[in-house]
């Protein structure tokens, strides 16, 4: 590795004296930086109901003023939904992410191996529904099932929510088969 130029070098005393770390940026500020867009997008994926845009500018760490100009921009490109005008509330747009998996799923696999993921998680979603004895996860009662099993409430949310995450899966790997054409005539296996 070269040296660095003799004006960026310490010299001895420079090398001695112990740095003052108060005085340096907390390693948050340091990862938040430039990537305002960023702060404000992981905050508008995060919104499960409308939030008013100071809201969305606490979430993000940011000011309303910034909210407003990214809320605006990513309403224009679809990823939010403006709800209400005064106040102005905005969620997540799910149907536009959702266009955005599947269209990442028809780049990045082909249509075999679209069509195995498919089966595994067809296989997996069947044997959810026989290990709860119920046609969907929202059918199970947590506290009851796990009074019934001996499970813990814990373990049969885990269940329930990884029955939720396949049957999910399943609806996005049979969109990217049938929008593209190959998949005409496939069934829902949720």
């Amino acid at each position: 590795m070269d040296e660095p130029p003799v004006e960026l070098r310490a010299d001895a005393a420079e090398r001695t004296a112990v740095p003052e770390f108060d005085t340096l940026v907390a390693p948050a500020d340091l990862v938040r930086g430039d990537r305002t867009r960023d702060d404000f997008f992981d905050a508008a994926l995060g919104l499960e109901s409308p939030a008013t845009t100071s809201e969305v500018a606490e979430l993000a760490g940011h000011g309303v003023d910034a909210a407003r100009e990214y809320l605006e921009w990513f309403e224009r490109i679809g990823i939010v939904i403006q709800r209400t005008d005064s106040p102005a509330t905005y969620e997540r747009n799910q149907a536009y992410l959702d266009w955005r998996r599947v269209q990442t799923l028809r780049r990045e696999y082909t249509q075999e191996a679209l069509l195995d993921l498919l089966e595994t998680d067809a296989e997996r979603a069947a044997a959810l529904r026989a290990e709860f004895d119920a046609p969907a996860p929202d059918a199970v009662s947590l506290t009851a099932y796990s009074a019934e099993t001996g499970h813990s409430i814990e373990e049969t949310w885990d269940r329930l929510s990884t029955w939720r995450t396949v049957r999910r899966r399943i609806a996005l790997l049979e969109r990217a088969l049938t929008e593209s054409g190959d998949g005409a005539g496939l069934y829902s296996a949720v």
